[in-house]
């Protein structure tokens, strides 16, 4: 998003991400974007903290809770300060692990024994969403329970994600560049927030980890993957 907004002050864009947007420069505010940006937050980022108590919930016998980062995502020190918060108030000790390129991702996994951490959570970013399949699959071989962000992490076989929906966002950009093409003009479309996540859960993984999903867990699921 930031290269959108360096690269044109006049071509409209419609975007979706997360973090603060004001903060960040890109818009002059969620009600009013004032420029030629506009579209939708994921809110991603603000919900790991709660990724972490719906893990916890869920590997009640993990004391020690790894986090992954990105470390060039300027978002980054932020989540970390809200997950050691929600991990204090949970009485988990948290491992901080950063990984912003491949073989990082590798190293992180493979520090996770070290660590004797036994649950992840995978921090939302566009950079671990591209390398998903990969994550899954560390995930597994190294028989870690891990939470992600979104949908697409859970049917690539991932344990259990909390998130927006993915489909339902590009929907909404779509709408958005549709008012955009009929002359609206992106300073007058607020910046929208999702107002529904989805809870989804791995069976089959979870069954592969030996873990039992509890009950209080499998009510709230939107989505049970067997």
């Amino acid at each position: 998003m930031q290269a959108a907004k360096s690269a044109t002050s006049t071509i409209p864009v419609v975007f979706f991400g997360g973090g603060d947007l004001v903060a960040l420069g890109l818009v002059a505010g969620l009600a009013r974007p004032g420029g030629n940006l506009t579209g939708f937050t994921m809110m991603s980022l603000e919900l790991n903290p709660k990724r972490l108590e719906l893990l916890s919930e869920l590997v009640p016998q993990a004391r020690v809770i790894a986090l992954l980062v990105n470390p060039h995502n300027p978002q980054t020190e932020g989540v970390i300060r809200d997950v050691q918060d929600a991990s204090r108030a949970k009485g988990v000790q948290l491992q901080i692990l950063r990984a912003g390129t491949e073989s990082e991702i590798d190293d992180a996994f493979a520090a996770l024994v070290q660590l004797h951490a036994g649950a992840l959570v995978v921090m939302g970013d566009a950079f671990f969403f591209s390398w998903r399949e990969q994550l899954v699959a560390l995930a597994a071989r190294h028989a870690v329970p891990a939470i992600y962000d979104v949908h697409e992490y859970a049917a690539a076989g991932g344990l259990i994600s909390y998130g927006p929906s993915l489909t339902g966002l590009w929907r909404q950009v779509g709408i958005y560049a549709g008012k955009i093409l009929e002359g609206a003009k992106p300073a007058d479309l607020p910046v929208q927030q999702p107002t529904t996540f989805e809870l989804v859960v791995n069976l089959k993984t979870a069954t592969a980890l030996g873990l039992t999903v509890p009950p209080s867990i499998l009510a709230r699921a939107d989505e049970v993957i067997e």
